[in-house]
């Protein structure tokens, strides 16, 4: 189990990391130690030994309630700090508490309830799936504020939502509930039990072969951003890395003897 007073980690035996926003008493908001934390995790993540898929939570009320107001009236850790800087790769500090996400080499599921606002629904347009309670409130808030979505929304939204439903969000900052989410292309599944849910997937997907399920997850990245012979390529260059190795065949043994797989890292 890895532990700070913002996130909990905590990895099974089947290579599934439950991983919890733990600042419940303030609905999960992002404050700038909150932010420092999320991206910790993802990063901590990246490197984790036997990691096979991520499942992210909120405790309490609410996935996320998006930015503290507080932190935000106080002006944030640096209010000069200009937003152009990059301070993660190809992010700044904001962006990388949702683009971790996207970046972490095995599938990430969301599992979201209560309240999921601004930031927090970009930190979970950042997992693979999202599964999303019925009844959760959702926004793009950041209109509210004055302020135009950042936190990597615009490229994590790509494929997800129809533009023009998207400018629509974006502009009026408008609430919708999870079941809308669905329709709208923004929630994956809805669920009364949405933690139950997202955690069945993850287990499921735990029991494929680990080094295809990766390669799986970069080839979805190129397939946003590159051309079609680019795409070939790469396909067959990720399929070479698995094709005929230990864990392919154990995956096909396993299928054939109709017995759980045993991976290897």
């Amino acid at each position: 189990m890895q532990e700070n007073d913002r996130i909990r980690i905590d990895l099974g035996d089947d290579g599934v990391a439950q991983v919890r926003f733990t600042r419940g008493d303030k609905m999960n908001a992002l404050d700038p130690e909150q932010f420092d934390r999320i991206i910790e995790a993802g990063e901590y993540l990246r490197d984790l030994k036997g990691l096979r898929v991520v499942v992210l939570s909120g405790e309490g009320r609410a996935f996320c309630a998006g930015l503290d107001l507080t932190s935000m009236a106080e002006g944030g850790s640096n209010p000069q700090a200009k937003l152009a800087e990059r301070t993660h790769g190809n992010s700044n500090r904001a962006q990388e508490a949702a683009m971790t996400w996207r970046k972490c080499p095995v599938p990430v599921i969301a599992a979201v309830h209560g309240v999921c606002f601004g930031g927090g629904l970009q930190i979970a347009s950042g997992a693979d799936v999202r599964m999303v309670h019925p009844d959760t409130r959702m926004a793009i808030m950041e209109m509210k504020w004055g302020l135009v979505p950042d936190m990597g929304g615009y490229a994590l939204w790509r494929g997800l939502v129809r533009d023009d439903v998207l400018r629509e969000l974006v502009y009026t900052n408008r609430e919708f509930t999870g079941r809308e989410a669905q329709e709208l292309g923004l929630a994956t599944f809805v669920d009364e039990d949405p933690l139950a849910r997202a955690t069945a997937l993850a287990e499921t997907i735990a029991r494929k072969n680990p080094a295809a399920i990766r390669g799986s997850k970069r080839l979805f990245d190129v397939m946003q951003d590159r051309d079609t012979d680019a795409i070939l390529m790469a396909e067959s260059e990720e399929q070479d890395h698995v094709i005929r190795k230990p864990n392919q065949i154990e995956a096909v043994m396993a299928e054939m003897q109709k017995r759980a797989p045993r991976f290897e890292d």
